[in-house]
């Protein structure tokens, strides 16, 4: 199971119906129009087919506080900041510290997806990294952690997100 976190309006119905739509075309091809989305309250079961079927069960951001009760039997984190949106930048590195000392989590591997970068936004992808100290978490956090740039809406990155989760799935079971 991969869960996928993150605030409010990062991006993560999106994310996860582009994946699906880029798993059923190999990773190729023009992934057409944006399908609709709305704020997700509860809880979305997907699954993605590519060279095995992973499950991705995204909870709203609004569920911040109970996160942690859908922590067991969980593979793979993809963990959502949204980059236009600085303001939001110190509670989404609050809610990822909290997962990486979630015991449950120490196992897990974990990808930061830095989305939006197609938007113009206040700060650099450097400036963030160096804001929320992501050397510093890399350096002290249990769990294997890798980071990688996206546009959801544009399609940008998301080849190297599914490629991620094959890799982590074929590994982790």
């Amino acid at each position: 199971m991969c869960l996928l976190l993150g605030a409010t309006g990062v991006g993560k119905t999106l994310l996860v119906k582009r994946l699906q739509k880029l798993s059923s075309r190999d990773g190729k091809g023009d992934l057409g129009d944006l399908p609709p989305t709305r704020p997700t309250v509860g809880t979305n079961l997907t699954d993605i087919v590519a060279q095995r079927r992973i499950t991705i069960r995204e909870l709203g951001g609004c569920m911040g506080p109970i996160w942690s009760s859908y922590y067991g039997n969980c593979h793979s984190l993809l963990f959502m900041v949204d980059t236009s949106n600085p303001t939001q930048l110190s509670s989404s590195c609050v809610q990822l510290l909290a997962l990486l000392s979630a015991e449950q989590l120490a196992e897990a591997s974990v990808l930061i997806l830095f989305n939006k970068i197609d938007l113009p936004c206040y700060m650099t992808i450097e400036e963030i990294k160096s804001l929320i100290r992501l050397p510093d978490l890399i350096a002290c956090a249990k769990q294997n952690i890798t980071t990688v740039e996206i546009s959801a809406r544009k399609g940008t990155g998301l080849s190297e997100v599914l490629r991620w989760l094959e890799d982590t799935h074929r590994t982790n079971g």
